[in-house]
């Protein structure tokens, strides 16, 4: 195990109580759910020192979770479109709830350059110190490499991909 092995990150969207409990426990109430035959969307304010605003797409069918952080410094990440975790995602149950579970592996998104895939050393650290299966490990590098080919051919256009391969247009809010 490395310095850099940690268990994997869990969070709960409470749809009913309009919360988001994030993996070190905290709540933080959230402005839109939006539940349809895809996955969940989430909206909410963000108390982070360099994004004020979180808006999330859970796809549990493709095992991602599609984020925009609103950066209150645009230079922050430059061109980032989409930041998108591979895991579990499920939902609801019969409380209202969705589950996330974080397999360690991200991609993202620059505006004209081709989707990245990132952490794929957290991955290796994880499924070494026992926080992931090696069934998980296969399901989250199949999720990330169809995420990868997806975008590929539709030329680096996540957002199309994405809704080509969910059915429908995955919609976003127009605050800034």
């Amino acid at each position: 195990m490395t310095a850099t092995a940690h268990p994997a990150k869990r969070e709960v969207f409470d749809v009913p109580a309009m919360t988001n409990t994030d993996n070190k426990g905290f709540v933080r109430a959230v402005e839109t759910y939006r539940e349809t035959a895809h996955g969940l969307y989430m909206d909410r304010f963000a108390d982070h020192p360099h994004f004020h605003r979180l808006e999330t797409w859970l796809l549990p069918r493709l095992g991602l979770r599609a984020n925009i952080f609103h950066f209150r410094d645009p230079e922050y990440r430059p061109g980032q479109r989409l930041y998108i975790d591979v895991g579990e995602f499920s939902g609801p149950d019969s409380d209202g709830r969705w589950y996330a579970v974080d397999w360690y592996l991200d991609l993202v998104d620059v505006t004209g350059e081709p989707l990245r895939l990132i952490d794929v050393d957290e991955l290796f650290d994880a499924h070494g110190a026992g926080f992931l299966t090696t069934d998980e490990c296969q399901r989250a590098v199949e999720a990330a490499t169809h995420a990868l080919t997806g975008a590929a051919r539709h030329g680096d256009d996540v957002q199309a991909w994405l809704d080509e391969a969910v059915g429908t247009h995955l919609t976003w809010s127009d605050r800034p």
